[in-house]
């Protein structure tokens, strides 16, 4: 297939560091180049991938020193990426919604004649300062495109919990390169791993907690997004005065080659989020290098972890403490074959292309509506329940 994918341009793509979005986007976009498909990339110029690359601008915005509240660039990026592909003869577009700036896909991309899905990665509200922490209301004016947007999520969990009467076509759970993930062959240690971004849903504070009373040591690896206040503040005013101890280490972020030293080596992932988390990468990245984790069964967790298999689903810091001394009893070689069997890329691309296939066909036969044509219902337009797309 001809396949054109728009990714957000905020990180670079892969990310140096932190980016589950943009890492999702290079496996799948390295993947479907494997498997033989004609893949077109919209990303900034210091992207770096086996697909034809079109840039509008050469950096990622993050990396040029732009804030998530300024738009214009992403905006710009967006609406040249959809022009030039109203050019071409794509056989399907897939975009991809992580953050406030990608709700422009909405109207941009309702009334294009090819083919397209948009995956949802991230959770409602859109409309949000991440500086502040304000939340409107624009999100509901958006959903007048919604019936035009075949949307993927990432986990039934995540398609549960969308407040809007989206229209749903697929889950498709993230998949990973098992061969980029090869356990290192060094000796295990006894410390246990916290790794993500320091924001206070994600629950480091808890992790921290778990290892104390559990009398293990915890290394703290992941990313203080510098553009977000509630992130600086929780690091600084939370975080900061816990790690003043020499059971726990927080060494920063963490690139490809010390994420996989960090995690072959470690007994277990802490994981205690505090949220409906839609997925949560660093649960099968760390399964894929053998390394059991113990999550808070919240979110996509129960459909990633295998309770007592591949790790531990618990719902309480008093529960994680009671699994600490038993995660030795997990077999790491199972832990593996659980990920490579449900959440490898070609497993993920393979699902993909299925839908890609699907809505194709649709096209084809005429069962997506132009939404340039307003329909009237007893005199007024119809709303979204009257709406037949897809």
């Amino acid at each position: 297939m001809r396949i054109a994918q728009i990714a957000p341009p905020w990180i670079r793509i892969p990310p140096k560091h932190y980016g589950g979005t943009e890492n999702v986007i290079y496996h799948l976009v390295e993947e479907q180049v494997a498997q033989g498909h004609d893949v077109t990339l919209f990303a900034p110029g210091d992207a770096k991938t086996s697909a034809e690359l079109v840039s509008f601008f050469p950096k990622s915005l993050i990396e040029s020193g732009v804030p998530w509240t300024m738009h214009l660039k992403a905006y710009y990026h967006l609406h040249k990426a959809v022009e030039y592909i109203k050019e071409q003869s794509f056989d399907i577009l897939h975009t991809h919604l992580s953050s406030s700036s990608d709700m422009y896909i909405f109207p941009l991309t309702a009334t294009l004649a090819t083919p397209h899905i948009t995956t949802l990665h991230s959770v409602f509200p859109f409309d949000r300062d991440g500086r502040s922490g304000r939340t409107g209301d624009a999100d509901k004016y958006y959903m007048e495109w919604a019936p035009y947007l075949p949307m993927v999520t990432i986990s039934e969990s995540a398609r549960k919990h969308v407040p809007f009467p989206l229209n749903f076509v697929g889950v498709v759970h993230h998949g990973i390169p098992m061969q980029d993930y090869q356990p290192a062959k060094r000796r295990k240690g006894d410390y246990f791993v916290w790794l993500g971004r320091f924001m206070p849903e994600k629950g480091a504070h808890l992790a921290i907690e778990a290892a104390k009373r559990a009398h293990v040591p915890l290394v703290l690896a992941g990313t203080i997004d510098r553009h977000v206040k509630e992130s600086m503040e929780y690091f600084e005013g939370v975080i900061k005065p816990l790690i003043r101890t020499e059971q726990i280490t927080y060494i920063g972020p963490v690139n490809m080659r010390q994420k996989i030293n960090l995690l072959s080596r470690t007994r277990g992932l802490l994981n205690p989020i505090e949220w409906e988390e839609p997925f949560g990468m660093v649960m099968i990245e760390a399964m894929a290098l053998g390394c059991p984790v113990i999550s808070f069964a919240r979110g996509a967790a129960p459909e990633i972890v295998v309770d007592r298999e591949t790790g531990y689903l618990v719902n309480t810091v008093d529960e994680m403490v009671d699994a600490v001394p038993q995660i030795d009893k997990i077999d790491r070689d199972t832990v593996r074959k659980h990920i490579e069997r449900n959440f490898s890329a070609p497993v993920m691309a393979e699902k993909y292309v299925q839908i890609y296939r699907q809505i194709s066909t649709m096209h084809l036969i005429g069962t997506v509506q132009d939404p340039s044509i307003t329909r009237k219902v007893n005199g007024r337009d119809a709303g979204l329940e009257t709406l037949h797309p897809i």
